[in-house]
């Protein structure tokens, strides 16, 4: 019996692999079937463990989907890249040290980011596109000026004011999900260091600002079937960035969660996974 297929994502060990580049990537694979593996690419200052466990074994019912930490991140080796780009690179390294030459990627809020940086650069080796809480290169209100590194000295507070909105049955939801992230007792791998948080502050920034001309046409050159989710509350990643993704994207799905703010594939996560899953099977 294939043990990656029986498993649930608390119970997936953390593996590491090496780059040609020099970077110990920690990764987690879970579920079997499929042709194509679902890889996943977390948000802002997150970890492996991070990732909402339903979510991840709903997602790995009928493909294998593999999770990791961004270099200097987490459980994974070297210094976090400070641009998008260079973040990109590594990632794709990753993937190749992996073997894998094709892939199915869901990016949330930074990893979205990242997802569309490898649709467009290497548009063969994405296959499809999930693109949870996050925007295109120069969208609206992107450079994120409020956010801050400090705000992570308080990792509940920061989830249940940016993931959630302030309504009773959102707050309850924000709990619950607080409460997954917390069953997870063995190989839980080290929290992102402010040093890598704010490497990454950096790059989300950068992706963030406007170009001088031609702002959206990086969308328009990536060919690949996209699912786009958004909170219509997101106050991290503003909502008119799905509409933005979703008009210049060639074959775009859009999908907008209410009462949701940041973290909604989690608040709605029976909703979201009906969705991506169907999305990924066509």
């Amino acid at each position: 019996m294939n043990t990656r297929a029986a498993q649930t994502y608390l119970q997936t060990p953390t593996e590491v692999i090496g780059t040609a580049d020099g970077v110990d990537f920690a990764y987690r694979r879970i579920g079997s079937g499929g042709e194509v593996p679902l890889v996943l690419a977390g948000y802002f200052a997150s970890n492996v463990d991070d990732w909402d466990p339903p979510i991840v074994d709903g997602l790995a019912a009928d493909r294998e989907v593999i999770t990791f930490d961004y270099p200097g991140a987490g459980g994974s080796s070297g210094v976090t890249p400070a641009t998008v780009a260079e973040l990109t690179v590594d990632c794709l390294g990753f993937l190749r040290a992996l073997g894998l030459t094709t892939v199915d990627f869901l990016g949330f809020s930074l990893g979205g980011m990242v997802a569309q940086q490898i649709a467009f650069e290497q548009p063969e080796m994405i296959r499809r596109m999930i693109l949870c809480g996050t925007g295109p290169r120069g969208g609206e209100k992107m450079t994120f000026t409020e956010l801050s590194i400090d705000e992570l000295e308080d990792p509940v507070a920061l989830i249940l004011k940016s993931f959630f909105t302030p309504s009773e049955p959102s707050q309850r939801a924000g709990n619950a999900y607080l409460g997954r992230l917390s069953l997870r007792e063995a190989e839980r791998v080290s929290s992102v260091t402010l040093t890598s948080a704010d490497a990454q502050l950096h790059a989300i920034r950068e992706w963030g600002t406007i170009p001088a001309e031609n702002r959206y046409a990086m969308l328009k050159a990536m060919p690949q079937p996209a699912l786009i989710v958004h909170g219509n509350k997101d106050i991290v990643v503003d909502p008119i960035n799905a509409f933005i993704l979703e008009e210049h994207l060639p074959y775009a799905t859009l999908l907008v969660l209410p009462d949701a703010s940041h973290g909604a594939q989690s608040q709605h996560a029976d909703v979201f996974l009906a969705n991506a899953r169907l999305f990924l099977n066509d």
